[in-house]
This record gives C-alpha cells, structure tokens and sequence, in this order.
C-alpha cells in the first residue's frame, strides 16, 4: 500500500525529478481534460419569452380556454336579453299582396278568402289586394317570465364570476408553467455540470490505473458511474423539451417556448400582483362567486317553471288596413283586446320540468359545497406551503454544501490513494443529487409563493 500511494503521488504531481526536489514547489493535483458532444449545451427553443408582460399577452391573445370562457360570458347577455324580451312590447308589421285566379275580379285577403267590405262612397278595394297588419302585445302580469328574467341574470353573473376564474387559473398556470421551464432548463445545466465531473473521475482511475496505482475495477466502476450521468442527462433534456412544449401549449402555441436568460424569476411574485388582486375575504374568490350564482339561477329557474301553474294577463292590439281605388288605403279595422290565459291541464309536462329543475337545483347546491371544500383545503395547503419550502430549501443547501464538500475530499484521498472508486462514485453521485434537490427546491419555493398568491387573489385582464 505504502509503494502505491508513492507511486501515484509521484506522477500524478510534475515527475520523479520535481518529487525528489525538496527545495521545489509543491506540484498541482492533476487536472483531468476532458471533452464530450453531450457536454454541449441543450439547443434553444425555437421561440423565447422574456418578460411576463410578453407571456401574459400572448395567454391573451391566443388562449382557448379564456375565449370559451368569453363565449359563455356571451351566451348568457343572449339568455337575460331573449328573457326580458318576454316582458317587453313586442310589435309585428306583416303586409302582403293576393289575388283569387279562378275569380280574378274578386279582392281576396291574405288568407285567401274574400274580402266584404263596406267601404263607403266610391270607394273598393283594388283587385289584386294590397293588405297589411300591425300587432302590439304587452305583457301585464307574468310572474313565470320576471322568475325567468332572474334566472338568466344570475346565469349571466355566474358566467363572469367564471371568466375571472379562468383568468385566474389562467394567471396561475402560466407561472407555474414557466417556473417548471426555468427549473428544466436549471436541472440541464445540472446534468452537464454532473457529466462532466463523472467524466473527470472516470479520467482520473484511468490515469490511477496507468501508472499501476489502480485497478480495472475501479475503471470500470467509475465509467458505469459516467454512464448514469449519461442517462440523467437525457432524461434531463427530455423534461426540458417537454416543459417547453407545456409552455408553448399555455402560451397558445404548438410549439417549444423557452425562457430567455434574462427573464426575472425571483420578481414573478411581484409581477402577478400587477395582473391581479387580493381578495378581502374568501368567499369573494370567483370561482365560489360562479357556483353560488349558478345555484340562485337554478333556484329561479325553478321557481319559473313553477309559476307557469299561474294566470297571465296581457294585452293585444291589431290593426288592418287595405288598398282601396282611389287610394291609397283605408284602415279597415282596429281592435284592443285584454287577454287572460289561466293554464288547466298540460298533460303533466309542467310538473316534469319542476322536477327537472329541481334536480339541477340540487346539483348546483352539491357543487357550491364541493367547490367550497375544496377552496378550503387549496387555500391552507398553499398557505402551509411556503413554510415547508423554505425549511426544504434551507436543508437541501445544508445537504449540498456538505456533498460537495465530501465529494471534495473523497476525490482528493483518490488521488493519493487513500480512497476507493466506490467511495469516488458514491460522492460523486451524492452531489449530483443534492445539486439537482436543491436546484429543484428553490424553484419549489418561488411556485409556492405564487400559489400562495394566486389561491387568494382575483385577476382582472
């Protein structure tokens, strides 16, 4: 032991002539070169984001979800509109020309049928027949359409409430998207970084080796080493790829994103606050806004459908006029009509939307108290989150300071022969695991700020 541990001090220093001078000084541990194609940098994504600001338009512009959401948003201004058309003055223009061809000199109306008339004076109708009517309706009392017109404006505030929640997730999802693109390409550089100290060890038992100080097992040992830095590597670059995909999904792009080296993400916490706003309390989050009102629609769409067993009244007024020779026209009728429809039998189908609406209204209770439950549990573990990823973040710093530091030593007692190749590897894997820990729990700190954020915050584009 005592010869090979000279031996391997004596050439891995400057030579046998500089070891044997005392009055020289002290030579430099060697320092392996080494050169390998995986070392190279992973190739950039076809297109960058640099700022927030930037990410966030283009979630704006070409999000899906947020136009759907929008969309809705439309569907229900159409519902509450048709709704109180029901209570509005509806008003119809209908005019139209008829002639009977089997009795050409008869004037005949719109219905075909002929027209008796006294007309008066020398006045009769023109042949063919020029005729028209004007119809004015008006609801007075209608209790089953104001229920409607209620249901459809809680619909409508639900589907706002809806789209600020998908702003919200939105918001939310963009950043834990371009965090996890940042954390990949990190943990890329990592795997090189850890590759390339795998192929400096793997250098150094050749080196060992060479001048008999080491054997083929720890050649062997060491390159088996090189090889799993070669798989994490590729694994690496595989998450890096695919994060970048997952950005350019969110961004509305089929495509890799990546981030550019100057994107801020320690200040992305700061940023999403320029988008978004705290709530005052809990339940003024929008997505509990959305099943609440959803449940008061549902609540008045029934009562809707429950008022249709009651009266309504209305009134009607309709007015007909034709061409007359001379001309132009006279008015020939012109009547007002107060109508009272009390509803007897439908063949029980108004009884079956009662029950219908009564089922989505205790569906879209059920789905109010889940939503609220599981806001509850978001809220606490996101709050509770920030203190475990600091804790984490301070131990996985602790763990990597004192791998490098064994990693450190571990390489130094193999060069003088006072180390094994299984002790090589072991530290050499140890720090390439706490690197890639501690890399990873940074990252996990800044999301569960932003999640802490975002489960509490309301976000208004």
């Amino acid at each position: 032991m005592t010869s090979r541990i000279a031996l391997l001090v004596l050439v891995l220093t400057a030579g046998p002539a500089l070891a044997q001078d005392p009055l020289l000084p002290a030579p430099s541990p060697f320092q392996p070169q080494v050169d390998d194609p995986m070392l190279a940098p992973a190739p950039p994504a076809p297109k960058q984001v640099g700022t927030w600001e930037e990410a966030l338009g283009l979630v704006r512009e070409r999000s899906t979800d947020l136009r759907i959401a929008e969309s809705n948003v439309t569907r229900a201004e159409g519902r509450w509109r048709q709704a109180l058309a029901t209570l509005l003055p509806n008003g119809r223009l209908s005019a139209g020309i008829a002639t009977d061809l089997l009795n050409p000199d008869v004037p005949v109306g719109l219905s075909g049928s002929p027209l008796f008339v006294q007309t008066g004076g020398e006045l009769r109708p023109t042949v063919p027949l020029v005729s028209g009517s004007v119809s004015l309706s008006q609801s007075v009392v209608d209790v089953s359409a104001w229920r409607g017109l209620s249901s459809a404006s809680s619909a409508e505030d639900s589907a706002k409430a809806n789209l600020q929640d998908v702003q919200r997730r939105l918001t939310l999802g963009l950043a834990r998207t371009l965090v996890a693109t940042v954390a990949a390409e990190r943990a890329a550089e990592i795997n090189r970084v850890g590759l390339r100290r795998a192929l400096e060890r793997a250098a150094l038992a050749q080196r060992s080796l060479e001048l008999g100080a080491g054997n083929q097992l720890d050649v062997v040992r060491v390159r088996q080493d090189v090889e799993i830095a070669r798989q994490s590597l590729i694994s690496g670059d595989e998450q890096l790829r695919r994060a970048r995909e997952a950005l350019g999904l969110a961004l509305g792009l089929p495509q890799q994103v990546g981030v550019s080296t100057s994107f801020q993400l320690q200040g992305l916490v700061e940023q999403t606050q320029s988008a978004c706003t705290p709530l005052k309390a809990l339940s003024e989050r929008p997505d509990l806004e959305a099943a609440r009102t959803q449940v008061e629609s549902a609540r008045e769409s029934k009562r809707q459908a429950s008022a249709g067993y009651l009266p309504t009244l209305g009134i009607n007024s309709n007015l007909n006029a034709f061409t007359t020779d001379p001309g132009p026209a006279r008015v020939a009728t012109w009547s007002i009509a107060a109508v009272l429809s009390v509803p007897i039998w439908e063949g029980g189908g108004r009884a079956g939307i009662v029950r219908e609406r009564a089922g989505l209204e205790q569906q879209a209770a059920e789905t109010l108290e889940r939503t609220r439950r599981d806001v509850e549990v978001e809220v606490a573990r996101a709050r509770r989150s920030v203190e475990v990823a600091e804790s984490l973040v301070k131990t996985a710093a602790e763990s990597r300071e004192l791998s490098a530091k064994t990693d450190q030593l571990t390489r130094r007692a193999f060069e003088v022969g006072r180390g094994s190749s299984l002790e090589l590897v072991q530290s050499g894997a140890a720090l390439r695991q706490a690197e890639l820990a501690l890399a990873l729990r940074e990252f996990e700190l800044v999301q569960a700020r932003l999640d802490a954020f975002l489960t509490e915050a309301r976000c208004d584009w």
